[in-house]
C-alpha cells in the first residue's frame, strides 16, 4: 500500500479562464503560486486567493486591557514546535527489529516547525523553496513504557495543511503570524508534547509481477504450479464435497475453481488473489496452498454463491456501510459501533449463536459485494480501507459482542487475506486499550501494524491525513453528504482546502474577483466554538463593504456546514474570517465555485 501522503486538493473556480504559467507546489510549507507576466494573449483569472493569520480579535483586546509582562517572565516561543510522536496503537509489538512480511506498528519521529516570526512580519515561501520535497519521516520502534493513563491522556497533533490551486483559480498563501501572551504559549505547547501521532508503518506492495522479488516470483510460480495440479486432478471439488448431499455434489463436473469471482488461473489477475495468500503465508508456497484449499472449502461450506442473492433486510445498514474512496482510490468501509448501543439492535444481533451467525453471513455479505466491485489488475486497487467508530460503543464487557468479534475475527483472517488497506480506529474510548489486549492474540502481526488510533478529540484530522475532506462523510468532520431529491452546488468531486487556525489567531480566507460573477462556498470549522464572519469589500474607493454574514458565535450544535453564495456586481475581494479564541486548535475547511453573472 502506498504511503498515505496527505495531498491537499484545491478548490475550483468554474467557468474562468485557466493562467497563463502558474505551478502548484506540494510540500511541508504552504504552497505558493507565482505568476509570470502574461502574454498579449493571455487571460485573466476570473479569481484569486490569499490566506491571512493574525492575532484572535479576543485575545488581542485582553493584551491591550493587561499591563505588559515583566522580561523576565517571558518564555520562549515554542506554541509551534513539533510536539512528538504520532498517535500509536495501544499495544504495540515488543520486538525492535522490522521484517518485510510483518512490520512492528512505528510512529513518525518528532519533528520541529520553524517558530513563528515577529508580529507584523510577513513569510512568503518562494516557488524554488516549495518545490523540494519533504523529507521522509524518520521512524521509530514503539516499546510498551508507557503506562495505561498515560497512554488515555495523549492525543494527536498535526501539521497545518497547505491550501493549494489548479484550474482557473490562483492561489497566494501568504501568512502572518503575530505572538500571544507567554503564560499562553506555553501552555499549548505543554499540551501539544502529551500528544503522540500515528502512522502505521505499513506499505503496501506492488502486485505487478516485474516488482516482485526473485524469491516472490519464485514463490507465485510454485503456488501456481500446486494449484494447476489440484484443479487438474478435481481436488478443490472433491475436497469440499458435501457428506448430507452427496447426490448434488456428484453433479459438480466442471474443474474452474473460481475466488470472488475471478477463476483461479485464467489471467492476470488470478496472480493477485494468489499473492494475497502469500503474503498472507510470509511467501510460503505451500502454506499458502493450504489457505487456499481451507478458504475454497470454507466458502462452499458457508455457501457464498447463494449468500450473494439472500435477502437479510437493511436492519444493519447503519451500522456498517461504504461511502466515498480515500486518497489512494480505496474504497472506504465505516463500522458504526455505536449503533448497538440500540438495545433492540443488539437483540437483535447478538442475543444467541442463530442471530450471531445471520449477523455474520449479513456482514460477509457485504464484504462479498464489495470485493466484486475491486479492481484484481496488478496494478488496479484490491484492498478496502476499514474505519471503526467506536463512539459510544458497548464495550468488551458485553459477552455477546466479545464472542460475535472473535468469531468473525477468525473468518475474516482465515479467508479474506490482505484486504484491508488501512484500519483506522476513532473516537477510541479508554477501555479501546484493554480490548485491543483481548483480540490480538487472534490477529497477525501483518494486520496489526495497518492499525491507526484516534481520540475523539483529533478523529477528523486523522481521517484527514487518509481520506479527502469532501469525501468524509459530514458526521465524521468532512465534507459529504448523501444528496438525494435536492440539487446541491457541491458533491464528493469538488476538492476542498483543508487548513489549521492556531490557538488565538484569526484566519481570513481573502478571495479577490476580477469579473462580475456569483461566488458560492461552503465553510466548515470542525467543532466549531469560533466566530464566523463574511464580507465584500469592493475595490472602488467610493463603495462601502457589504457585510455578507456579520461575525457570529458558532457552537458544535449549529449547522456543521455553512453554505453561502454572494452576487458580485463590482470588482473587489470576499473575506471568509474565522475567529479563533480558544486554547485549541482548529480544522478548517472551505472550497467555492465561480457561477456566470446574470442581470
Amino acid at each position: 500500500m502506498a504511503d498515505e501522503t496527505p495531498a491537499q486538493n484545491p478548490p475550483m473556480a468554474a467557468a474562468a479562464p485557466p493562467p497563463t504559467s502558474a505551478t502548484v507546489t506540494d510540500s511541508d510549507s504552504p504552497a505558493v503560486l507565482e505568476k509570470q507576466d502574461p502574454s498579449p494573449t493571455s487571460h485573466v483569472p476570473a479569481v484569486s486567493v490569499s490566506v491571512t493569520e493574525s492575532v484572535s480579535t479576543n485575545i488581542a483586546e485582553k493584551e491591550e486591557q493587561a499591563p505588559p509582562p515583566e522580561p523576565a517572565a517571558l518564555e520562549p516561543d515554542s506554541s509551534d514546535k513539533g510536539s512528538g510522536k504520532e498517535e500509536l496503537p495501544p499495544m504495540p509489538p515488543p520486538q525492535a527489529v522490522e521484517s518485510e512480511s510483518e512490520p512492528p506498528a512505528v510512529t513518525e519521529a518528532p519533528k520541529e516547525e520553524n517558530p513563528p516570526a515577529p508580529a507584523a512580519e510577513t513569510v512568503v515561501i518562494s516557488e524554488s523553496e516549495s518545490h523540494q520535497p519533504p523529507a521522509p519521516p524518520q521512524q521509530e520502534v514503539v516499546t510498551e513504557s508507557e503506562s495505561l493513563a498515560a497512554m488515555m491522556e495523549k492525543e494527536e497533533t498535526g501539521a497545518p495543511a497547505e491550501p493549494t490551486a489548479s484550474g482557473t483559480t490562483t492561489t497566494t498563501t501568504t501568512t502572518t503570524t503575530t505572538t500571544t501572551s507567554g503564560q499562553e504559549e506555553v501552555a499549548t505547547a505543554v499540551e501539544e508534547k502529551k500528544v503522540p501521532q500515528n502512522l502505521g508503518s505499513f506499505k503496501e506492495e506492488s502486485n505487478k509481477e516485474a516488482d516482485l522479488s526473485d524469491s516472490e516470483r519464485k514463490a507465485l510460480e510454485e503456488l501456481k504450479q500446486l494449484v494447476r495440479e489440484a484443479i487438474d486432478s478435481n481436488f478443490f471439488n472433491s475436497e469440499s464435497k458435501s457428506v448430507e448431499n452427496p447426490e448434488e455434489e456428484k453433479k459438480q463436473e466442471s474443474k474452474e475453481v473460481s475466488i470472488w469471482g475471478i477463476s483461479l488461473l485464467k489471467d492476470e489477475r488470478s496472480d493477485v488473489i494468489l499473492l494475497k495468500f502469500l503474503r498472507a503465508r510470509d511467501f510460503k508456497a505451500k502454506d499458502a496452498f493450504v489457505m487456499i484449499k481451507n478458504t475454497i472449502r470454507w466458502r462452499k461450506e458457508f455457501g457464498i454463491d447463494e449468500l450473494l442473492d439472500e435477502d437479510l433486510g437493511d436492519d444493519m445498514e447503519k451500522v456498517v456501510f461504504m461511502h466515498g474512496q480515500d486518497k489512494e482510490g480505496h474504497p472506504v468501509c465505516y463500522n458504526v459501533y455505536g449503533e448497538f448501543q440500540n438495545k433492540e439492535l443488539y437483540q437483535k444481533a447478538f442475543s444467541d449463536e442463530e442471530k450471531r451467525m445471520k449477523f455474520l453471513r449479513w456482514r460477509i455479505q457485504l464484504l462479498e459485494k464489495s470485493i466484486r466491485k475491486l479492481d484484481f489488475s496488478p496494478g488496479g486497487v484490491s484492498t478496502i480501507f476499514q474505519v471503526s467508530d467506536l463512539k459510544n460503543s458497548p464495550g468488551p464487557g458485553k459477552k455477546e459482542l466479545r464472542l460475535a468479534t472473535k468469531q468473525a475475527l477468525q473468518v475474516l483472517q482465515d479467508n479474506y487475506p490482505e484486504f484491508v488497506a488501512k484500519q483506522v480506529f476513532i473516537n477510541v474510548p479508554w477501555w479501546y486499550l484493554a480490548f485491543y489486549t483481548m483480540i490480538s492474540p487472534f490477529m497477525t502481526q501483518r494486520t496489526k501494524s495497518k492499525f491507526v488510533i484516534a481520540l475523539p478529540s483529533k478523529s477528523a484530522e486523522t481521517l484527514f491525513k487518509y481520506i479527502p475532506p469532501e469525501q468524509v462523510p459530514i458526521q465524521y468532520g468532512g465534507l459529504s453528504v448523501d444528496y438525494c431529491d435536492c440539487n446541491p452546488e457541491f458533491s464528493d468531486a469538488d476538492p476542498a482546502t483543508e487548513m489549521t487556525v492556531k490557538p488565538g489567531t484569526k484566519q481570513t480566507v481573502e478571495i479577490t474577483i476580477f469579473e462580475k460573477c456569483i461566488l458560492v462556498w461552503e465553510i466548515r470549522v470542525v467543532g466549531w466554538e469560533v466566530s464566523y464572519g463574511a464580507e465584500f469589500v469592493p475595490d472602488a474607493k467610493d463603495s462601502y463593504a457589504v457585510i455578507i454574514q456579520k461575525p457570529t458565535k458558532m457552537t458544535a450544535k449549529d449547522e456543521p456546514v455553512v453554505s453561502q453564495s454572494f452576487k458580485v456586481g463590482e470588482l473587489g475581494k470576499v473575506l471568509l474570517t474565522v475567529d479563533n479564541p480558544t486554547s485549541k486548535k482548529k480544522k478548517l475547511l472551505y472550497r467555492f465555485k465561480v457561477k456566470p453573472f446574470c442581470d
